[in-house]
């Protein structure tokens, strides 16, 4: 769970990344309801509402390009939390009816829907991709193929704000003079699969000794990197470590 102080780091780099390749603020929502199993029919408002926010402060010090879908929705979750929490007498609860909640759930309910249906299809096999005749019986033995799970972009962040937290404040004396980009960065994580065999876990990319400046850095060239479609992430298995490989 993510910690409700929303104490991170101001520090930012000048660098700007778009949202637009990746999820939107109802697939934040269903992450958060599926990370803290919750029923998406009785949604803990206020928590989600934290929670939720708290992630926004986290894209901002990445100097995420938010959307205003995000702050529209930000803003609805406060809404319904105020609505909420307002006493009401059982006379006004029968005047006004609906959950506040309902149309959201509407919402989730729909969304996860058209979801799971775009993940059976993206399943299905494709003739020639997934579907083949072995013609050639082949004695030598291949590695076998890591097990993959796809990342979302909010667990990617949770990752990320772990590695974050482990990060040292640096003293008030030091002047550390960094000059990397995320171009830079970029490079760096592309020599390193070519160096590697397998895939490489999350957080090696993230030395202990780094800045905060430069795990932003770094995880602003993953993030690159997946949009320009050069790296996969993924787990073995859900919960599992998440790793970086070729695509």
């Amino acid at each position: 769970m993510m910690a409700g102080n929303g104490s991170y780091p101001e520090e930012r780099v000048p660098y700007t990344f778009r949202l637009e390749m990746f999820e939107g603020p109802l697939d934040l929502l269903l992450h958060l309801i599926n990370k803290n199993e919750l029923d998406i029919i009785n949604i803990p408002i206020a928590l989600i509402t934290d929670q939720y926010l708290e992630f926004l402060k986290l894209m901002k010090v990445l100097n995420l390009d938010i959307a205003g879908e995000y702050l529209l929705m930000a803003a609805t979750l406060l809404h319904i939390k105020s609505k909420m929490l307002l006493p009401s007498s059982s006379e006004q609860e029968e005047e006004e009816g609906e959950d506040p909640r309902a149309e959201l759930v509407r919402r989730l309910l729909e969304y996860q829907k058209y979801k799971k249906a775009a993940v059976e299809l993206e399943r299905r096999p494709l003739l020639d991709r997934d579907v083949f005749i072995r013609l050639i019986s082949v004695d030598t033995e291949e590695p076998a193929e890591e097990e993959r799970v796809e990342v979302s972009l909010f667990e990617l962040l949770e990752a990320f704000r772990q590695v974050l937290e482990r990060v040292k404040a640096e003293t008030f004396h030091e002047v550390i003079l960094e000059r990397l980009s995320v171009e830079e960065k970029v490079q760096e994580i592309l020599s390193l699969l070519q160096m590697e065999k397998r895939s490489i876990a999350f957080h090696l990319l993230f030395p202990e000794q780094a800045s905060r400046r430069e795990v932003i850095i770094t995880f602003l060239a993953i993030l690159e990197l997946v949009k320009m479609k050069l790296i996969r992430i993924f787990q073995s298995a859900p919960f599992e470590t998440i790793r970086i490989s070729p695509p």
